[in-house]
């Protein structure tokens, strides 16, 4: 129920849902590549709706934790394994890390 309820929210406002690892570093990838840019944006839709760029580096990932107006509050760098360990993780094990489909 809570799924449907969350797919539906997401294609609502033209968010797709991360389900795996694969999916975010597969998602970060995309969006470098078509537009042009370093990382990607992703929101944790709980009650604090945390925001957060993700981008890819050669050994890992720069994560950079955002306030409303996007503007950067800290940044961290983690491997691919450690991504998992934290509130990134988290959401995306508890089916709340989604982020804003590209363009065409």
């Amino acid at each position: 129920m809570i799924a449907g309820i969350l797919s539906t929210r997401a294609s609502h406002n033209h968010l797709r849902q991360v389900r795996t690892l694969a999916d975010l570093q597969y998602l970060v990838k995309e969006s470098e590549i078509v537009t042009g840019k370093p990382g990607r944006k992703f929101l944790v839709c709980g009650a604090d709706r945390l925001a957060y760029r993700i981008a890819w580096l050669a050994n890992g990932y720069q994560v950079q934790r955002l306030d409303a107006a996007d503007n950067t509050l800290c940044t961290m760098f983690m491997h691919p394994h450690e991504i998992g360990a934290n509130g990134i993780g988290n959401a995306l094990r508890g089916g709340q890390l989604f982020t804003r489909r590209l363009p065409g």
